[in-house]
């Protein structure tokens, strides 16, 4: 049977146009909101009982409930001016509190869908004391006594009825209520008195069978249910409507686990979920709590980058020269020629002077020092030894004829000479077939030309740069070089015993030659100044050009001088070079002169003077001191080389201390260079020590 959807009216009363929804629709809500099954109730037989409600007391109005902007569906027995049934009785927060509740409670109790919830028993409770408006969320519809539907929405949500055409009044509205309310199935009787439980059963009697229990093809009339809306719902205040009444605290409303504002209040603030409101923000308390989470961090960083540092190796110590050079006092003007080139050394001290443009000329018979300095080399031999036998061939014997070069002119072939005496064939009277014939014996071939590579291969290995040998006699003119690149030469060959002895003689008798060999270097003769050497060399292309060596005895030493002079010419004519090679003789002897006169031993550093310091790399420094005197041979306006190292004593490098006591000896002062310079060891002027802990810690490189 086709059933009509009413609300407080008879079972006949057509559907009304906006009113409570249909039965499905409430099926569906309900479904969606409390996941049980609908209820359908039944119309009693025939129009309920009007009732009479007793005076309720008046609830504080909310300041934040709206009035009702039309859309809001009407409260179960209320009506509006569309509606024309005839009015039924109100559900209110009172009536909840008479004898009915115990009823509604016992319904809703054995609804198929419901459960036991800790809210439920604060209702109950609630409920026995008249009067009082239960608190409670949202429960599903259950069906009440007098055929009407019991009703869980909030009575803030619910809108008075009226009757048409009467205005409200203070006993038909009430205010909303700010809390959630039970309404029970309740009646109040014509006379006035409450219901009595005899009254409930007689109700019970009348009350429909739900739709889920009744046999299938049952047509009784059905009501439409209306589900309650949510709590924040906005009701019209009819009691006050001109003015918007003051808040009021809003009541505790009790949260249950698995409701919507549970879940809401799972992600509300601190400040929401409790009465008191938080903190309020303040710089301050930023600034606490930056500290509090930001201190820990620091600490951590500070720690590990303390602890690196900790790890990090120590740089390597160094010693570092408080001086690089030295200058002797005073000034010493060598008389050098107006021509030419020139310069004078002492091996360990360094060069005295220079003269001239040291640029390469032709240097003559010069160049047989470093065929001596090649043959040496390749076949060296001992003090008072002769070596091996070097056989004349047919070439030197056809040399020693030419008119216009020295030679050696009683060589004749197959004839046998030690090499100590073609050494000194070669540098007393300067023979060139001499120069060639060791070249050719040297090497083992028919050819001067693998020699030569010797000679240029020598030269570069002492460090003259501007140094060419196209021939080992001297006598070609593309044989070139400078002053300063034969001391280089000459200070290397005089460390060897017998060229030192060779060079020395100012004449030599051989076997087998009937002349006496006669040596160029006329200075050798000359005792006062003391002259062991070198060569002499003259030719046309190259004038006049001496390397010499002597020696002088300063102090408690007697130092090796070496001098060099090129491109002596003198005027007018001159055969062979020979004025050109007195000349050159001469200007050597005043230059040798006036070194030997100046030459002094010379005061560098005295003991106790601060020479350096040793840096440990992160800024500590040690200063370093001379153990004793330094003293140099030298001439007045020289300047020395100041070299500071380490030494373990012995000369051998060693790594510089890390720690060592005051007065411990760290390295060695050297003043000059080479192999005839003269060192000083140094001390720690104070206490040797490893960076601090601060100093690693806060080391930057």
């Amino acid at each position: 049977m086709a059933t009509n959807a009413v609300s407080g009216g008879s079972p006949e009363s057509p559907e009304r146009e906006n009113g409570p929804e249909t039965t499905a629709a409430a099926d569906d809500r309900r479904t969606h909101l409390h996941e049980g099954p609908v209820e359908e109730e039944r119309l009693a037989d025939g129009p309920p009982e009007p009732l009479t409600a007793p005076p309720q007391p008046e609830y504080p109005v909310r300041e934040d409930a709206p009035a009702s902007n039309g859309d809001t569906p009407p409260a179960i027995g209320a009506s509006s001016e569309d509606d024309a049934a005839p009015p039924v009785d109100v559900d209110t927060p009172q009536t909840a509190a008479v004898a009915g509740r115990s009823q509604a409670a016992s319904e809703v109790g054995s609804r198929p869908d419901a459960e036991h919830r800790p809210g439920d028993a604060r209702a109950a409770a609630a409920e026995d004391r008249p009067g009082t408006p239960v608190p409670t969320r949202a429960r599903p519809v259950a069906a009440r006594g007098d055929g009407e539907l019991a009703s869980a929405t909030p009575a803030r949500d619910a809108a008075p009825r009226t009757q048409p055409d009467k205005a409200p009044s203070a006993a038909t509205s009430r205010p909303a209520v700010d809390h959630a309310t039970v309404t029970l199935n309740t009646r109040t009787l014509a006379t006035g008195r409450a219901a009595t439980p005899a009254d409930r059963t007689a109700d019970a009697s009348r009350r429909p069978v739900p739709s889920w229990a009744r046999p299938e093809g049952d047509d009784q009339p059905i009501r439409a249910l209306v589900v309650p809306k949510a709590l924040d719902t906005p009701t019209t205040n009819f009691a006050h409507p001109a003015t918007a009444p003051a808040a009021a605290p809003r009541p505790f409303e009790p949260v249950f686990a698995g409701s919507p504002q549970a879940a809401d209040s799972a992600e509300a603030p601190l400040s929401q979920l409790t009465d008191a409101p938080g903190p309020a923000e303040t710089s301050r308390r930023s600034a606490g709590r930056r500290v509090k989470v930001w201190t820990p961090v620091l600490l951590l960083l500070a720690g590990a980058v303390a602890g690196s540092q900790l790890l990090r190796p120590l740089p390597d110590p160094r010693i570092i020269a408080a001086d690089r050079t030295h200058t002797v006092e005073g000034r010493l003007a060598v008389p050098w020629p107006e021509e030419g080139q020139g310069a004078v050394r002492i091996p360990g001290s360094g060069t005295i002077s220079t003269f001239g443009i040291q640029r390469p000329v032709p240097i003559a018979s010069v160049a047989k020092i470093m065929t001596a300095y090649v043959v040496l080399k390749d076949h060296p031999l001992s003090k008072g030894e002769a070596g091996p036998t070097v056989t004349v061939d047919a070439r030197a014997v056809a040399e020693g004829r030419s008119e216009n070069e020295s030679r050696i002119a009683e060589l004749t072939e197959g004839s046998t000479y030690s090499q100590l005496d073609m050494l000194k064939m070669l540098m007393i009277p300067s023979g060139n077939n001499t120069a060639r014939l060791l070249a050719r014996w040297s090497t083992g071939s028919g050819s001067e030309a693998p020699f030569v590579e010797r000679m240029n291969a020598a030269a570069r290995e002492l460090g003259m740069k501007d140094t060419t040998y196209t021939d080992p006699s001297g006598l070609d003119a593309g044989t070139v070089s400078t002053a300063a690149d034969q001391l280089k030469l000459a200070e290397a060959v005089m460390k060897d015993d017998v060229f030192r002895s060779v060079v020395a003689l100012p004449d030599a008798e051989i076997e087998n030659l009937s002349q006496r060999l006669i040596n160029n270097n006329t200075l050798l003769s000359a005792p006062e100044l003391s002259i062991r050497g070198i060569k002499t060399g003259s030719s046309t292309p190259a004038g006049g050009a001496l390397v010499w060596a002597g020696y002088k005895t300063v102090g408690n030493e007697t130092p090796l001088i070496l001098g060099a002079l090129l491109e002596q010419r003198a005027d007018g004519p001159d055969l062979n070079a020979a004025r050109s090679l007195a000349l050159v003789l001469a200007n050597s002897k005043k230059v040798i002169e006036s070194v030997r006169g100046a030459l002094t031993s010379a005061t560098v550093v005295r003991k106790g003077d601060t020479v350096g310091h040793v840096d440990d790399g992160l800024g500590g420094r040690t200063p370093l001191v001379a153990g004793a005197d330094l003293k140099v041979a030298a001439t007045p306006g020289q300047t020395l080389r100041l070299t500071l190292a380490t030494s373990g004593g012995t000369g051998v490098k060693t790594p510089v201390p890390r720690m060592a006591a005051a007065g411990a000896e760290v390295g060695v002062l050297t003043a000059g260079e080479g192999a005839g310079a003269r060192s000083v060891t140094v001390v720690a002027a104070e206490e040797l020590t490893e960076p601090s802990i601060g100093t690693r810690l806060t080391r930057v490189g």
